[in-house]
């Protein structure tokens, strides 16, 4: 079996541990439902070990970290928690001795959010790329110059080293280790068991227009852009979209960009690539894709696509659609 080993420590982020493990215990199921045995095993470890409390107050029964044999070790974790629980892991004895044995023996490490500052202060990550969380992308890299911090990925592969952004994106590279280790039709099955509405690539950036336009409660256009993103392919322009909102259009657009820091043209165009983006990941033509996202003709799509992503949408499609 696969030992997936969770390190934690008080005051930790409890769906940092719970969201992955779902996901491995997920795809044992997906195993047994075929026939086949288990393959991951989930143990959780702190510096001493027994019954460590998470910030929501929900406690989880540990064995100590140094019991953990690094050579039976496949996948090595350290999840994330806000900054002033991180700083006693970080000065911890017992997980400074024991996660670099750990990380250089197993098969893979990394971290799920903040969780990367544990590993970036004992030295794990210089001259690496990692993702985390969007609140701590700015302190990590001032603290530890020598990390390359992607601020916009939702988890980030570097050779063995794993890392994922904030909270529930350690699910998204939870899925795409077991896409790795098994295959993808497994990862599939338990991103629909676990009512996911999409298995996120970790490419896609830890930001959405439309999460940034929800995260203002009061937001007055929050029927419109639930509406704009059910409707790519209807014209979208301010005309419409102002008459929509029952406002004249000088009106619409100031309050447009007060609610959500963008010009209507410009959230409709990333909200568009983004839905083509995700749409070209699951292999789709192009053709169907512009079609779709309101991007028609296929060269208002590809001139677009590359204008943002750097890398024209066929070839996007090529490097990610078997992913």
């Amino acid at each position: 079996m696969h030992d997936i080993v969770f390190i934690v420590y008080p005051g930790f982020e409890l769906l940092d541990v719970s969201g992955p493990a779902s996901v491995f215990n997920g795809a044992n199921r997906a195993l047994n439902q075929r026939e086949k045995p288990a393959f991951y095993k989930i143990l959780l470890a702190s510096a001493h070990g027994g019954a460590i409390e998470s910030s929501s107050g929900v406690v989880l029964e540990t064995r100590p970290v140094a019991g953990i044999r690094p050579e039976e070790t496949g996948t090595v974790l350290v999840v994330g928690a806000e900054r002033e629980q991180l700083l006693p892991a970080v000065a911890d004895s017992a997980l400074r001795a024991a996660i670099p044995a750990l990380a250089v023996k197993a098969e893979r490490f990394g971290s799920v959010c903040s969780g990367g500052f544990v590993l970036a202060a004992l030295g794990l990550l210089d001259g690496r790329r990692i993702s985390t969380h969007w609140d701590s992308c700015e302190p990590l890299m001032k603290a530890f110059p020598k990390v390359t911090v992607d601020p916009e990925a939702l988890y980030v592969v570097d050779g063995r080293l794993w890392t994922s952004a904030g909270v529930t994106t350690g699910i998204d590279m939870a899925l795409a280790m077991v896409a790795c280790d098994l295959d993808a039709t497994i990862a599939g099955e338990v991103a629909k068991r676990l009512v996911l509405y999409a298995r996120r690539p970790g490419y896609q950036s830890q930001f959405s227009p439309v999460l940034k336009a929800q995260a203002k409660g009061d937001s007055p256009f929050a029927d419109l852009i639930g509406w704009l993103q059910a409707n790519l392919d209807s014209p979208l322009d301010v005309p419409s979209l102002a008459a929509r909102a029952g406002l004249t259009e000088r009106t619409f657009h100031r309050r447009f960009i007060e609610a959500t820091g963008e010009t209507p043209a410009r959230f409709v165009e990333i909200a568009r690539l983004d839905a083509a983006r995700m749409l070209l990941s699951r292999g789709l033509s192009l053709k169907s894709v512009a079609a779709q996202v309101g991007l028609f003709p296929t060269p208002r799509l590809a001139q677009a696509f590359e204008r943002r992503f750097g890398v024209a949408p066929r070839l996007f499609r090529d490097m990610h659609a078997a992913l």
